[in-house]
């Protein structure tokens, strides 16, 4: 890897304690495409029961440093750090009880890459208990590895992982036991509803699982009809003919909303007001929405008529 001479390139490693953070980067370090010829410095923000092999720091140019408290991270801290090193990338491996919003870095700085690591013995607890706190680690992670599933039923990750895709829809996602990574594959026999219909009705229960279903299987949904309840959503930016249909969600808590819904083209779209209910009938495409930043689901209306409201919000 070369230096970027405009920002400095800030990879984001986090999870909660003796989640596997320290293995993780370890590994990384030592893995030729992440060799670099100048300096390497590592922010740990906290220290577990393994740490970093001082040969292999040494071995990959790499500086530890330790920090206590977020406070510290400011813009002095920063700093000092270039002065002191000259870096060409910064590592941090972030402290899973500090908010990450805490986490300000200067203009210079640019978070390259964020990959959330979560030990799958113990996720049970942290999603019954701190799902709050869970939701601000993962919601900007490009990746997330959930490690040491070899106790975990394929149903509770097959749970996990449309819970995890509802907080960041973005990332991959890869599950692991001691044999290495665990192959994730939902079969349509396990949907809700049946893939074989010429119309695939999608009950209010199973919207959910549908929507995180039909963002990673373009080859499942693509020409398939579908038929939902939703909400209406509009805006002055959406071209004409277009809005979207979706059901609100609760991602973590529910101080924690999410609207969750697919852009859909409609001759309706025009007398339809924002909040109103509407059963929508609509054939799915993938095609590119600058919204979704790439490819992602299309719907193209054959029907969109009044509806009751479903009261109830989508939760995973």
């Amino acid at each position: 890897m070369t230096k970027n001479e405009d920002r400095m390139p800030v990879f984001l490693i986090n999870g909660f304690l003796e989640a596997g953070k320290t293995q993780f980067v370890s590994f990384t370090l030592q893995q030729d495409y992440f060799q670099s010829d100048g300096t390497t410095v590592l922010i740990l923000c906290e220290e577990g029961d393994t740490e970093y092999d001082k040969e292999l720091l040494k071995r990959t140019h790499t500086r530890l440093v330790c920090v206590e408290s977020a406070d510290e991270l400011d813009e002095d801290f920063f700093g000092r750090l270039e002065a002191l090193y000259d870096p060409d990338r910064v590592l941090i491996e972030w402290n899973g009880m500090w908010p990450q919003d805490q986490l300000k870095l200067p203009d210079a700085w640019q978070l390259f890459q964020q990959i959330t690591i979560i030990d799958g013995s113990t996720f049970e607890l942290y999603l019954a208990n701190m799902k709050p706190l869970l939701a601000l680690l993962v919601r900007e992670s490009e990746l997330i590895i959930m490690n040491r599933c070899d106790e975990v039923s394929d149903e509770n990750i097959t749970r996990y992982r449309r819970g995890l895709k509802a907080l960041s829809p973005q990332a991959q996602m890869i599950f692991e036991d001691a044999e290495g990574e665990i192959e994730q594959e939902v079969l349509e026999e396990d949907l809700p509803y049946d893939m074989k219909a010429d119309v695939v009705r999608i009950s209010p229960d199973a919207y959910g699982i549908w929507y995180i279903d039909a963002l990673e299987n373009e080859e499942r949904y693509s020409g398939k009809v579908v038929e939902f309840t939703a909400m209406v959503l509009k805006s002055p930016q959406f071209p004409k003919n277009y809005f979207v249909p979706g059901r609100m969600a609760m991602t973590c808590c529910e101080a924690d909303m999410t609207f969750l819904g697919f852009v859909c083209k409609a001759h309706e779209a025009r007398t339809l007001e924002t909040g109103k209910w509407v059963r929508v009938r609509a054939k799915i495409a993938y095609e590119f929405w600058q919204d979704y930043d790439g490819v992602g689901p299309v719907l193209y209306a054959e029907s969109v008529e009044p509806a009751e409201e479903i009261r109830e919000v989508v939760q995973f």
